[in-house]
């Protein structure tokens, strides 16, 4: 199966204190093993470190560990999706069309890449953003895993 990953699960199935972690890892463990074809989109990579070094956990996770989780746990087993202006314009109509403002913008950008990757299930757990966001015929795709 072609999976989409949104950067939430990526974090959740990376950090086992995560509410979600049982949820997330193993659809992350389904992709790592070679059962499903994983896509993240390119602006995931730094969303991930990002969130990784900021989440509010004991100990904290150091930026050199959360590099390190992303080179091995996550970027050898995905395609990564590139971003390009066409992305960013679409999903800034998007959310300007729709109203919408702040962080939304993000998710408009991920949908936009899920799209290209034609994959068969989209992952997160921001269903009602990603919903709210998505065209008709990908919401049936989005799901938490």
């Amino acid at each position: 199966m072609e999976v989409f990953f949104d950067s939430s699960v990526l974090v959740a199935a990376s950090e086992r204190s995560h509410p979600h972690y049982a949820r997330a890892l193993p659809a992350l463990k389904r992709v790592t093993a070679g059962q499903d074809h994983g896509f993240i989109s390119g602006h995931s990579i730094a969303e991930v470190y990002a969130v990784l070094t900021r989440i509010p956990v004991r100990p904290r996770i150091h930026p050199t560990e959360a590099a390190r989780i992303i080179r091995e746990n996550i970027i050898p087993h995905f395609e990564v999706v590139p971003i390009g202006k066409k992305d960013y314009l679409q999903a800034l109509n998007a959310v300007a069309d729709g109203g919408w403002s702040g962080g939304k913008v993000y998710d408009a950008l991920l949908i936009n890449c899920a799209t290209r990757s034609a994959a068969d299930r989209i992952y997160t757990f921001n269903l009602t953003d990603f919903r709210r966001l998505a065209p008709d015929g990908l919401r049936d795709k989005i799901a938490a895993p």
